[in-house]
């Protein structure tokens, strides 16, 4: 059943929101626009609030219907957790869009809201007060996603092992951002 569940969740992660809605409606394909990047922020930039809401909603569920699947299913919250990578890994490596996806942040706080709500919680809290004071995006992902780290420590420490190679992945995928960030010369809103 794990494996089942975690092709699945490959699969459902790899369904690319911002790419399919810029198609829908003839927007510019984020990955050939803005940041480049198939999320939420970059549809902000380029296709307004609307598209921008639908693609935050459609990548947060990527990552908590596998998770509420697995628990229905009975599985361990390991299991769970790693299921919830697998997630993420469609949204970043899209079989559907040649491999070329997102940065995995909103599908990360659905994986969050499905195993622990108290850390998606805390994600998203720490992502609004980065993003606040300083209006960038990256930044704030940067910081939001291993905040959660010592509470899953805490209080999931199975989950932990999965939690932390999340994580991973999407510093990972923001090295191009820590890069520019540290060169002054990262996007703003």
């Amino acid at each position: 059943m794990f494996w089942l569940l975690a092709m699945f969740a490959y699969l459902l992660g790899s369904l690319s929101f911002a790419i399919v809605l810029s198609r829908l409606t003839g927007s510019p394909d984020p990955r050939m626009s803005g940041s480049g990047n198939a999320g939420a922020t970059n549809m902000l930039r380029l296709a307004g609030r609307k598209l921008a809401t639908l693609t935050l909603l459609g990548d947060l569920c990527k990552g908590v219907l596998p998770i509420l699947i697995a628990i229905m299913a009975g599985l361990s919250l390991q299991q769970q957790a790693w299921i919830g990578v697998f997630a993420v890994l469609g949204h970043l490596f899209p079989v559907y869009f040649c491999f070329r996806g997102g940065k995995g942040v909103a599908t990360a706080a659905g994986v969050l809201l499905g195993l622990y709500p108290p850390a998606a919680l805390l994600a998203v809290g720490a992502w609004l007060l980065v993003f606040r004071l300083t209006r960038t995006s990256s930044l704030a992902a940067l910081i939001a996603t291993p905040l959660t780290l010592p509470l899953f420590a805490w209080q999931q420490p199975e989950a932990l092992l999965a939690m932390s190679a999340l994580t991973v992945l999407i510093v990972w995928r923001h090295r191009g951002n820590l890069r520019d960030l540290f060169a002054g010369r990262e996007r703003h809103f």
